[in-house]
């Protein structure tokens, strides 16, 4: 399967250049001239091996936006390309989440080589994720814990991937509710609740470790 790179470069011409020359390069490309809802659509649809995004863009600064999708749990690799080349603003756009930080005026095969660098990277670092003790596998959707495969139904396994990507930060019922249960007709604050329960029962039984602790009127938090 070919990499997905989401180019957002509010430059028309520069775009398309940019996605001819990644896709002769065998990559497929999506791209925006701006931040529109769809972008957030794409990247909650599609499999997004790399963003590769202006900072000089028509509605929001990029580091804004790539601050927002972190904080909304998405780990997509970000590479600014931009003309913002002050030694500050370098230091500003890898504050803000990026694993690159290429400037314009840049050579193409430079910026090739390190899209490839920043995939290559990011891949290894992905085939896993461990927390604390529970170690999730990318490559066949497995939870484990000291080497014992947790068995979750899908809503639990969502909801355990959730929690791992958010360590030490506080989920809301209601983020929970927009991101995992989604579209679901049954999107009730008590669904949480008793899904949590589950999974807590499962990853814990005994109640010793405390993974998932509630904090009231508030949400979950898992640390």
């Amino acid at each position: 399967m070919n990499n997905t790179v989401l180019i957002i470069e509010d430059e028309e011409d520069l775009l398309e250049l940019l996605e001819f020359t990644l896709q002769k390069e065998g990559y497929e490309t999506i791209g925006f001239l701006s931040i529109t809802p769809q972008v957030k659509k794409i990247l909650d649809e599609e499999k997004i091996d790399l963003i590769l995004i202006d900072r000089n863009l028509p509605n929001i600064e990029g580091t804004t936006f790539v601050k927002e999708i972190r904080n909304s749990g998405y780990q997509n690799p970000v590479i600014y390309l931009t003309a913002k080349d002050k030694p500050t603003d370098i230091l500003d756009g890898f504050e803000a989440y990026a694993d690159d930080y290429i400037t314009k005026p840049f050579n193409i095969n430079e910026l090739l080589a390190r899209i490839k660098a920043v995939i290559k990277r990011s891949n290894k670092e992905c085939d896993t994720l461990k927390v604390k003790d529970i170690l999730y596998n990318f490559a066949n959707k497995s939870f484990s814990i000291d080497d014992k495969l947790l068995d979750l139904t899908h809503l639990e396994h969502n909801l355990l991937l959730e929690f791992l990507k958010n360590q030490n930060i506080l989920l809301s019922r209601e983020h929970l509710l927009e991101n995992i249960w989604k579209d679901s007709i049954d999107k009730q604050e008590k669904t949480v609740n008793v899904a949590i329960k589950r999974l807590k029962d499962k990853i814990d039984p005994d109640g010793s470790k405390n993974y998932i602790k509630a904090v009231r009127g508030e949400g979950y938090i898992f640390c």
